[in-house]
């Protein structure tokens, strides 16, 4: 997490993942693999540049219908996010950047979270949100179980309260 007197604040986090980027591009964009490591959520990127980057809570309630910015699998994939929740419609939207690289036989992710107001309520949230989905999509790739979704009780207030 990066802030400085004169910038926004902003969230890096980086992991390796012993798989290829092709499966992790998959994992982050197609709603069947999504929901079995993201706490039940199902995610899913419609096209390219352009496209939607759409998520579905647990309930099956949209929580996110954001536009593709960039578009290049299986290296980078970049879209703005406006959660739908109903305590931030208030937030703009801030950006959310993955970027994949192969590394020693396994892939190198980085997550670039950016592009929010100061004092974002949303920044508060995938400060720790981020760490629990990106540790949970590690496990499921690497292992084939991601964390149990009761792990993560943030995400199981706000689905069962936008239910």
């Amino acid at each position: 997490m990066n802030a400085t007197a004169n910038s926004k604040p902003s969230f890096v986090y980086v992991t390796y993942i012993a798989t290829s980027p092709e499966k992790i591009w998959q994992a982050l964009t197609k709603p069947d693999i999504s929901e079995k490591y993201w706490f039940g959520y199902r995610v899913q990127a419609d096209g390219g540049k352009g496209g939607r980057m759409t998520a579905h809570n647990p309930a099956g309630k949209l929580a996110h219908d954001d536009p593709i910015i960039e578009s290049d699998p299986p290296k980078k994939l970049a879209y703005a996010w406006k959660p739908l929740y109903r305590d931030m419609t208030d937030e703009r939207a801030s950006r959310v950047t993955f970027t994949l690289e192969p590394f020693k036989g396994q892939t190198k992710l980085t997550i670039v979270h950016d592009e929010f107001d100061e004092g974002s309520k949303l920044f508060e949230m995938i400060s720790a949100g981020w760490p629990a989905v990106l540790s949970s999509l590690k496990s499921f790739l690497e292992t084939g179980k991601g964390l149990d979704p009761s792990w993560n009780e943030e995400a199981q207030k706000r689905a069962a309260a936008e239910a």
